[in-house]
């Protein structure tokens, strides 16, 4: 039934500004869950085949990336969707606002996004304190992490050990932001000997927390979809060096050479969506092909129906997050992903 409704409320979001709309849909969908009335809507949660990776049960193999809750404060509603772990984030160690409005930007025709939102979120010990409140999603839960955009690079692994420190207790797994395209000077953070040194400080890290709280909880790296050939080959050799436990591919991407032509390819950001899907294949395929299953991949990047979520497992993706054909496709997506 739940499908059935999107279409008549994706018209009505549709007609106001992309971020209006989003704080609307999910004001409702918290609405609709405290209610009852988002079960009533939809129903059994589908039956998806489970997985276990890094130590974590999968209900299913397809995820919410990071991105859509930036709070963590819709995590039970958007489980009951049927999303089998969500990722929330990203957050940095103080509140921040972001980029000036506007900042999003949907290019329908292309079942695309632009994005230039700058991070904006409540800080990391909101979004604990909204983890610590969730009750009804049993699935894995992924805190992904960034710097604050007034910390100088030198200084970022600070940073990331705060958000670190501070979600180990609550997260089911951390993933560390380096290719946000929307904080100045933050996908410098994935060169090679960068990468390399911030891996290890955040590994120290992860063994003292491990022996602290009696659990191990895996920390992930987010890369973008316009590293070159070489840059690829640097980084995989840095993760399996490193003894990194998983990796997302990928972020969103600068290049604009699938959307020229629309009025909206000049606007800075990260482009999401239907026009990521090759490069971010590539990326993922290079990875899979260095890491020859010895790190677990999460796919993401214009995956909009499920022929394409197979190529992403079929290229190497052990899981498969979706966030921008969400917006297009609604709940109906999840469950077409999971069947």
């Amino acid at each position: 039934m739940l499908a059935a409704v999107y279409p008549v409320v994706r018209k009505v979001l549709f007609s106001l500004n992309a971020e209006t709309a989003h704080h609307t849909s999910m004001a409702g969908l918290r609405f609709a869950e405290k209610t009852g009335l988002l079960e009533a809507l939809s129903g059994p949660l589908p039956r998806g085949k489970s997985v276990e990776l890094m130590g974590l049960k999968f209900p299913n193999r397809i995820g919410l990336a990071a991105g859509l809750d930036k709070e963590g404060n819709t995590i039970d509603a958007l489980g009951r969707l049927g999303f089998g772990f969500i990722e929330i984030g990203t957050f940095t160690p103080r509140p921040q606002a972001g980029n000036p409005k506007p900042r999003l930007f949907r290019l329908i025709p292309h079942e695309a996004i632009i994005n230039r939102m700058g991070f904006n979120n409540p800080g990391i010990d909101a979004g604990i304190a909204n983890v610590r409140a969730h009750k009804s999603f049993t699935g894995p839960i992924g805190f992904n992490i960034g710097k604050n955009k007034d910390t100088p690079n030198e200084n970022a692994a600070e940073d990331y050990l705060t958000c670190l420190e501070k979600a180990y207790p609550v997260a089911d797994y951390i993933a560390v932001n380096l290719s946000s395209p929307n904080t100045p000077g933050l996908r410098e953070l994935q060169a090679a000997d960068s990468s390399a040194r911030l891996l290890e400080m955040l590994k120290k890290s992860q063994e003292n927390l491990a022996a602290r709280h009696g659990k191990r909880v895996p920390i992930l790296f987010k890369v973008a979809p316009d590293l070159t050939d070489d840059q690829l080959a640097a980084l995989a050799k840095v993760f399996l060096d490193g003894g990194l436990d998983g990796m997302i591919a990928t972020n969103t991407t600068l290049d604009r050479e699938k959307i020229a032509g629309h009025a909206w390819a000049k606007e800075a950001g990260g482009l999401s969506g239907k026009p990521v899907f090759e490069k971010s294949n590539h990326v993922l395929a290079a990875f899979a092909s260095a890491f020859s299953g010895k790190i677990p991949i999460i796919g993401v990047g214009g995956v909009s129906n499920k022929a394409e979520a197979e190529e992403k497992f079929r290229l190497g993706a052990d899981l498969v997050q979706i966030y921008t054909s969400f917006i297009y496709h609604g709940p109906a997506m999840v469950r077409e992903l999971i069947s």
